[in-house]
This record gives C-alpha cells, sequence and structure tokens, in this order.
C-alpha cells in the first residue's frame, strides 16, 4: 500500500480517536450519574436517538454532546439560501467566495450552538435523580456560562476534525464523525440485547429477526448504492492513435442515489434542533408538542420521511448539474447516441436523474424510517434503526471508494515516473 495513503488512514484513525476521546470529557459543574439514571429511562425516544448520533457523548453530558450537529443544521441553513439567492449562489462556486461561504457557515454554526446549549442548560435545572439530588452541582449563572463555553469549544473542536479529516485524511470528516458515534454504540446496544434475552425480556427469535432485518436492510443498501444508469456517449472527433477514424464509445454514469448519505444527515439534523429545544421546557404545552415528535410515533417518522425525501431531491439538484454535462459534451464533440446536441441533451439528462432521484429518494425514507418502526412495532426498546445503518453502510462504501481511487492514482503516479 502506498505509504501517502497509509499516513491518510493513521491521520483518519488519529483524529477519530481524539473525538472519542472528548466524549468522555463532562462538562465541568454536573453530576454524571443523574444525568446517566436519566438517559436510562429515555433510550427509546428523542433523547436517545440525539444521545446514539453523539456517540452516547450526550449521557455523559460531554462537551461534544451537541455533537456536529449545530454545523450540519448551519450547512442546510446555507444550502437552502443559495439555491434561493442566486448571489449567494454564485459565491459558492467562486474560490475567493467559497472562503467566505464557509465563513458564514461558522459563524452561524456557534450561534446555533449557543442557543442549544442555553436550552441544555435550562433543561438541566429542574433535572433530578432518584434520591432528588441535583443534576448541576455549581451555582446556575456560572454553570450556564461554563456549559456554553465547553460546549462551543466541543463543537468547534469537532468541526476542526472534520476539516482536517477531509483535508490531511481520507476525506467526508463530518460522515465519518457520525459513522464513529453510531459505529461506537453497537457494543452497549448488543449487550443490552444479550442482557435481555438472558433475563427473559426478549426471545431469542426476535433477536433473530432483528438481525435478519439488519442484513436485509444492509443488503438492499449496498445493491441500491451501487446500481446507476449508463448513459452511452459517443465521441465522434475522439481518436485512437492505432486508427484516426474509429469512433470511441463512452458512457456516462448517474447513481439511483445521487444525494448520497446527506438528506438522511440533513433530515436527522433538522428535526433533533427543536427536540433539543423542546425537550429542555418544563411547559405543559411545549412537553405535549415534545411527545407528539417522539420517535416512537407514526408522526415523527412520516416527518422524517417526508425530510428524507425532499433533501433527496433538493441535494441531487445541487450535485447533478445538466446543463454543465451537455455543455461539456458539445466541447468535447460528444453526443448520447438519438439526441439532439444541446438543450434537447440538457432535457434528457434532466429527465433521467429525475426518474433516478425519485427511486432513490423513496429508498432513503423507506430505509430511513420502515426498519426503525417494524423493530418499534415488536415493542423492542432497539435505536439502531435504519438511519444509522444508513449512514454507516453509505459512509463505509463511500471511504472505501476513496481508498480504491486513491490506490489506483498512486499506481498512475508510479507508472509515470518510470515512464510507461
Amino acid at each position: 500500500m502506498n505509504k501517502n495513503l497509509v499516513n491518510k488512514i493513521l491521520i483518519t484513525i488519529g483524529f477519530l480517536f481524539i473525538y472519542r476521546l472528548l466524549a468522555y470529557v463532562p462538562v465541568p459543574g454536573v453530576d454524571t450519574a443523574v444525568i446517566a439514571s436519566f438517559f436510562d429511562s429515555h433510550q427509546s425516544d428523542a433523547l436517545g436517538l440525539f444521545n446514539m448520533f453523539s456517540g452516547n457523548a450526550v449521557e455523559r453530558l460531554s462537551i461534544i454532546s451537541l455533537g456536529i450537529m449545530p454545523y450540519i443544521t448551519a450547512s442546510i441553513i446555507m444550502e437552502l439560501l443559495a439555491a434561493t439567492f442566486p448571489t449567494l449562489g454564485q459565491m459558492k462556486k467562486e474560490r475567493d467566495g467559497m472562503v467566505k461561504y464557509m465563513q458564514i457557515i461558522r459563524y452561524s454554526t456557534i450561534g446555533i450552538t449557543i442557543v442549544q446549549a442555553v436550552g441544555v442548560s435550562v433543561g438541566l435545572q429542574s433535572l433530578t435523580g432518584p434520591s432528588g439530588n441535583s443534576a448541576i452541582l455549581i451555582d446556575f449563572s456560572t454553570f450556564l456560562t461554563l456549559s456554553i463555553v465547553s460546549m462551543l469549544a466541543g463543537t468547534m473542536l469537532l468541526m476542526w476534525i472534520g476539516e482536517q479529516i477531509t483535508q490531511s485524511g481520507i476525506g467526508n470528516g463530518i460522515s465519518l464523525i457520525i459513522f464513529a458515534g453510531i459505529v461506537s454504540a453497537i457494543p452497549s446496544a448488543i449487550g443490552q440485547a444479550v442482557t435481555m434475552v438472558n433475563t427473559g425480556a426478549m426471545s431469542f427469535i426476535t433477536v433473530l429477526f432483528i438481525l435478519a432485518l439488519i442484513l436485509a436492510t444492509v443488503g438492499i443498501i449496498i445493491y441500491v448504492e451501487l446500481g446507476e444508469r449508463r448513459i452511452p456517449i459517443t465521441y465522434a472527433k475522439k481518436t485512437i492513435m492505432q486508427n484516426q477514424n474509429k469512433r470511441v464509445m463512452n458512457y456516462i454514469p448517474i447513481k439511483v442515489n445521487l444525494s448520497g448519505v446527506i438528506p438522511v444527515i440533513f433530515a436527522s439534523a433538522i428535526l433533533m434542533f427543536p427536540m433539543t429545544v423542546l425537550s429542555s421546557s418544563s411547559n405543559p404545552t411545549v412537553q405535549a408538542i415534545a411527545d407528539f415528535l417522539n420517535p416512537n410515533g407514526y408522526f415523527f417518522n412520516f416527518l422524517t420521511f417526508v425530510f428524507v425525501v425532499f433533501f433527496a431531491f433538493f441535494y441531487a439538484s445541487i450535485t447533478f448539474n445538466a446543463k454543465d454535462i451537455s455543455d461539456n459534451l458539445k466541447r468535447q464533440g460528444g453526443f448520447i447516441p438519438g439526441i439532439r446536441i444541446g438543450d434537447a441533451t440538457k432535457e434528457f439528462l434532466n429527465e433521467t436523474a429525475s426518474r433516478l432521484t425519485f427511486t432513490g429518494a423513496l429508498y432513503l425514507g423507506l430505509v430511513a424510517t420502515l426498519p426503525f418502526m417494524i423493530i418499534k412495532g415488536m415493542g423492542v426498546p432497539f435505536v439502531f434503526g435504519g438511519t444509522a445503518v444508513l449512514i454507516v453502510v453509505q459512509v463505509a462504501l463511500d471511504t472505501m471508494r476513496k481508498i480504491e481511487a486513491q490506490l489506483y492514482m498512486s499506481k498512475y503516479e508510479t507508472l509515470s515516473a518510470v515512464g510507461l
């Protein structure tokens, strides 16, 4: 294996190890035992879902309790604004403008993190343990300041770690952070299942059914993620050295799921932000709304499905630009057999991408909601649902592709260096 690639893998592993260490650094002034006992009774609701995505950092009230979700929420807002306002969209395309664009996202992340940190701190003020002891061990005003500063520092550290993995490591830093958080919860989920089987709370057949459901979900995800529509391209002016008149056939690959794992992460971030704020309130009306948005309910899963489908179409429209592809084909002397060059090619590509995106969006929505609802319908407190499996498998596949691409690149560099 290429030494440069090994270094990138080691850098990625090192930063992920630092991320996992930060999950065990609590916010100053809290009784972690009280918070842990509280989360023991909320493993299957919104807080349990939020805890899973943070790698169990929430139940320890770690400095990275808010995870990378504030950054993702800020990115969603900026993507929506860039799609709405052409000036902001043009800024994103320019090199210098992209620097300003990322700065706006970082500043927005700071604001969202502060709001969420205040919400969590206010919620902890009324939290007590089984023996009546408070979760906050110091003066509330002092704790509020400490929690805002520590959580803000934790989120900024995660954002920096994600950028370092993207630039110096394998890539996909933000996705890998979420991936590591979910994977870290697998041993505890297995231990919980074993305990329930031993105590008779859950039958062994149920465990086998859950395992079969997860394996089937993984198989479906891999099958769809590798699926693509190959549109044939003919380059009339492209020649081969041995035969100047030979026509060369190529193709444009369009994936069934053009948007990847982004819609699921965006949908989770959008739903977790209000749940974090609502869960911190003691108002009966607000609590009723929070209960209505419980992940165990059908309405929450309906919202998840809608948001996933929406972001699948939204992100696919950003990543797939039929006009640019059509213009590039025209400049290179290429065309799709049976399709006129220019607007007809653009319309054909848009129509093909839209049909594939519709199928991919339905697939993402069903995988994100259906396994979770099936498992909950069986009465099993099992948090590791379709959303988590989808993120884990997609990030793993994308990471493998990046490693494979870098291996091929190192081979090409070696061949060019020896003059072959």
